[in-house]
C-alpha cells in the first residue's frame, strides 16, 4: 500500500460504537480520521461535506438518521463507501451484509461493495452457525428454531449505561442487579436479519436477556436431532461447523466437549472480550444438541466488525487495528 491513507469520517462518533471504532483507526496504519467540530456534529451541510470528501463513512446513528445520512451522498460520488453500524439497512436488497466468514461469495461481495451492513450483535452470535448447518441441510430451513441471548449492558446504548452506572442505582432501578429478559413480544429488531441471512422459513423465537457487568454476548441454541434434517449427532454437527469455519481469523469453532466450556461446567460470556473474535462451542447427547457462540458485543457484535469490514473494502489485510 506504501504511503496512502484513506480518509475516514465516522457519522455519530460520540456513541458507543463510533467511539470504539475510533479507537481502532486511531492505530490504523492506512487511516486519517476526519474529524468534525463539535458544534457542527449534527449541522446538515457540515455533515454532507464531510461525508462527500471520505473514502469510508461509518454510520453510528439511529435509523432514521443513517437513511438521512446516506441521502446526503451526492449523485455524483462514486468513491465514498458507507459501512451502517445501525439496523436500517442490514435487509435491504441493495446493501451488503457484512459477516465475510459466511462464504467466499460474502467476502466477495464485501470486497466489490460500496453499501455495507455491520450486522447486529445477537445476529452475528445467531447467523454463524446456523448459515451454514442450514445450508448443509442439517437444519431443515422449516425447523422451529428458538434461541435465547444474554448481553452486558453496554448493547443497549448510552441511556442504559447510565441507568447501571448512577450513583443512587440501588434506589432508582432496584432490579438491575438482576439478569433481566427483554423483547417480550419477540419482535426484537435483530430478528428479521436472523431469519433472512440464514435461509430460515420462518423467523425464530428469541428470547435476549440483559445482565449486570458492562460488554460480552452469549446466544444459545437448542435442537432435537429427531427433527433435524440429517442424522447427526453433537459430535458429527461440531465436525462440520470445526471444517467449515477452517482457517478463518475471527471465527473459531472451540474443541469439542458435549458437557463442559473448556472444562468448566460453567459458560464465560465475557471470554472474547476485547476482541474480534467469535467462539462457537457445541454440546449435547445423541438426543439433544445446543450450540452456543460468544463475543464481544462491541467488538465483533459492532465496532470489530465494522472495522474488519472496512479491511476488506479498502483492499487490506482484515486484522489489521483488529
Amino acid at each position: 500500500m506504501g504511503d496512502k491513507k484513506f480518509n475516514v469520517y465516522v457519522d455519530g462518533q460520540a456513541g458507543t460504537t463510533g467511539l470504539k471504532i475510533n479507537e481502532r483507526l486511531v492505530s490504523h496504519p492506512y487511516i486519517n480520521i476526519l474529524t468534525i467540530a463539535e458544534d457542527k456534529r449534527k449541522d446538515y451541510n457540515a455533515r454532507k461535506e464531510m461525508i462527500n470528501s471520505a473514502d469510508i463513512v461509518f454510520l453510528c446513528l439511529p435509523d432514521d438518521a443513517s437513511r438521512e445520512a446516506v441521502s446526503m451522498v451526492e449523485p455524483a460520488n462514486v468513491h465514498t463507501k458507507i459501512i451502517d453500524a445501525s439496523t436500517a439497512h442490514r435487509t435491504h436488497p441493495d446493501w451488503t451484509y457484512g459477516i465475510p466468514e459466511l462464504s467466499p461469495e460474502a467476502r466477495e461481495q464485501i470486497a466489490a461493495s460500496s453499501r455495507t451492513s455491520v450486522p447486529g450483535c445477537y445476529a452475528s452470535a445467531f447467523i454463524l452457525p446456523v448459515y451454514p448447518l442450514v445450508k448443509a441441510g442439517i437444519i431443515p430451513a422449516d425447523y422451529p428454531v428458538t434461541c435465547h441471548g444474554i448481553s452486558g449492558y453496554s448493547g443497549a446504548g448510552k441511556p442504559m449505561i447510565a441507568e447501571y452506572n448512577h450513583e443512587d442505582r440501588d434506589t432508582l432501578y432496584p432490579y438491575h442487579g438482576s439478569p433481566r429478559h427483554y423483547g417480550l413480544g419477540l419482535t426484537h429488531k435483530h430478528i428479521p436479519e436472523m431469519k433472512q441471512k440464514t435461509g430460515l422459513k420462518y423467523a425464530p423465537i428469541f428470547s435476549p436477556i440483559i445482565a449486570d457487568y458492562y460488554k460480552g454476548l452469549a446466544v444459545s441454541l437448542q435442537f432435537h436431532t429427531r427433527l433435524l434434517g440429517k442424522s447427526v449427532t453433537s459430535l458429527d454437527v461440531h465436525a462440520y461447523l470445526a471444517d467449515y469455519y477452517s482457517g478463518q481469523n475471527f471465527v473459531k469453532v472451540m474443541d469439542f466437549n458435549p458437557t463442559s466450556c473448556n472444562g468448566e461446567p460453567f459458560f464465560n460470556p465475557l471470554a472474547c472480550n476485547d476482541t474480534n473474535m467469535a467462539e462457537i462451542f457445541v454440546f449435547g447427547n445423541n438426543d439433544q444438541i445446543m450450540i452456543m457462540t460468544r463475543l464481544d458485543n462491541l467488538g465483533k457484535g459492532a465496532s470489530g466488525a465494522a472495522v474488519q469490514n472496512m479491511n476488506i473494502m479498502l483492499g487490506l489485510d482484515e486484522t489489521i487495528s483488529l
